[in-house]
């Protein structure tokens, strides 16, 4: 952007600020601002050029991207090892800056190298494929580069916010709730569990952890590492997480809760949390919600549940059953950009509480930003109840993908991916050399393939030693997850 004032309109009509010359970007000399040596009413950049290289840019990633990306001829990866692709891709930095044409074959080096997620056959943990709605909200709010905390400064997200997450919690089945988009699964389950803390013992947010006694937390033995990391980061201690055994199919024995609950407490700790999980990231298992919320309320414990994988499935009719129960929470993790394919990243940490408990906990009341004589409801100032203060409007990916598809739409986007499993499934079943390990619950398929010289071979500690190895040496798949939202290549 100039600094220079707008120029007139020519007599025509025309906007002729593009036919400022080079000579007409530097200021009279009469007329220079100077300051420490620096012009301060001349151009701060090259407009023409930077609006041509937007222009090309965006050309390419129209071409490289979401046209060729997708195309299944095309590679997944064009793979280089670490210290090769240092040196193709000329990562260092200089004094000088680097013209448009090499600018831009930078940009085409970085897609050629990098993983195409939109591939056919892109095939990674718990997302995949593109969305064009989403892809272009992003491409307008990377543009617009707002910071959402206050509604002055980026009115229309906040109010987006605010929608989505009205509508979210409407599908967890409460009748009201708050809420906030955060940057991950991860740093929702950390958000509960410091609420649940603060909820517990309100006094720590300004006295901290000295007076407190041993706080335990309960989650599955196949929950997401993030809950280790979130006892670490917020001083609980990863000793003081419980793991509770799970079932063959990897979902949480209630009876061992309610087992460890009780010998807690008979130790003298102080449990507060049980975290169940909604679609765990190997197995896909779903906790038992209702069996969970029992012991919960009976021994007054938060209930979080981490549905940030299977909290999708709410969104269809048929298959929302997965999470009977979940409307007991009293948080709840939902990343849209997974299954929905909302676009890295996008995920919501939800809260049934509607008594400000997120503000409380979180706020820090900084005068200079959340004034409250403001000319407007100040309660649309959201940014004093999150960790953040600068946030990204994430949720307007998953709004205007929501508007091009409508609920049904999404509902769909969910049956075809269980769908597709249920596919690859009886695929794997007909197929020599693939062994399926479980019938899945949800889009996680979990098999082993088995190479031709082992087939032969009795299952034990040589064969299993031999598969192991295959696996690690020659990358060979041996336990794959897979999600179904991807395409599956049914040609034999």
């Amino acid at each position: 952007m100039s600094l220079l004032p707008d120029r007139e309109r020519a007599p025509d009509g025309n906007d002729s600020r593009g036919a400022i010359s080079p000579q007409e970007m530097v200021p009279s000399r009469k007329n220079v601002v100077l300051v420490d040596g620096v012009i301060l009413n001349g151009p701060a950049t090259d407009v023409k050029a930077g609006e041509k290289f937007v222009e090309d840019a965006c050309r390419l990633i129209m071409k490289e991207v979401v046209l060729k990306a997708t195309d299944i001829n095309e590679k997944v990866c064009e793979w280089r090892p670490p210290e090769e692709l240092k040196r193709l891709l000329d990562l260092e930095l200089r004094d000088a800056g680097e013209p448009h044409h090499r600018l831009l074959q930078r940009c085409q080096d970085v897609i050629r190298y990098s993983v195409k997620t939109n591939h056919p056959r892109f095939f990674n943990q718990l997302y995949a494929g593109l969305d064009y709605y989403s892809l272009v909200a992003r491409f307008m709010t990377e543009a617009l580069n707002p910071s959402v905390y206050t509604y002055e400064v980026s009115p229309v997200f906040l109010l987006v916010e605010e929608a989505v997450l009205k509508k979210m919690i409407e599908f967890i089945g409460w009748k009201e709730g708050d809420g906030i988009f955060n940057p991950g699964g991860s740093v929702s389950n950390m958000y509960a569990m410091n609420l649940a803390r603060y909820k517990y013992c309100p006094d720590i947010k300004e006295k901290g952890l000295s007076g407190l006694p041993r706080l335990i937390l309960f989650t599955s033995a196949e929950c997401h590492y993030s809950m280790k990391k979130s006892a670490s980061f917020l001083g609980i201690g990863t000793e003081n997480v419980c793991f509770v055994k799970t079932d063959g199919r990897g979902k949480m024995i209630p009876e061992e809760l309610e087992k460890h609950v009780q010998e807690a407490k008979k130790e003298g700790a102080a449990p507060f949390l049980v975290c169940a999980t909604s679609g765990t990231t190997v197995l896909g298992a779903f906790d038992p919600l209702d069996e969970i919320a029992d012991i919960c309320e009976r021994h007054g414990l938060w209930l979080h549940v981490d549905a940030s994988w299977g909290g999708s499935a709410l969104m269809s009719r048929k298959h929302r059953r997965l999470l009977q129960g979940i409307h007991r929470a009293d948080s709840v993790a939902w990343n849209p950009h997974k299954m929905l394919m909302a676009g890295i990243q996008c995920c919501a940490f939800l809260v049934k509480d509607k008594s400000d408990l997120l503000k409380r906990c979180y706020s820090a009341n900084a005068s200079y930003l959340f004034q409250q004589d403001k000319f407007y409801d100040v309660s649309y100032d959201t940014g004093d109840k999150s960790i953040q203060c600068s946030r990204r409007p994430d949720a307007f990916k998953f709004w205007l993908a929501w508007k091009a598809l409508g609920t049904l739409g999404l509902e769909e986007r969910v049956n075809r991916a269980l769908a597709l499993s249920r596919y690859l499934v009886e695929e794997i079943k007909k197929r020599e050399g693939f062994k399926l390990l479980m019938e899945p619950e949800y889009a996680n398929i979990c098999f082993w393939y088995i190479p031709p010289s082992l087939r032969q071979m009795e299952e034990g500690p040589e064969f299993w030693a031999k598969l192991h190895l295959i696996s690690t040496r020659e990358g060979d798949v041996h336990l794959l997850w897979t999600t179904a939202r991807t395409r599956i290549r049914t040609t034999k």
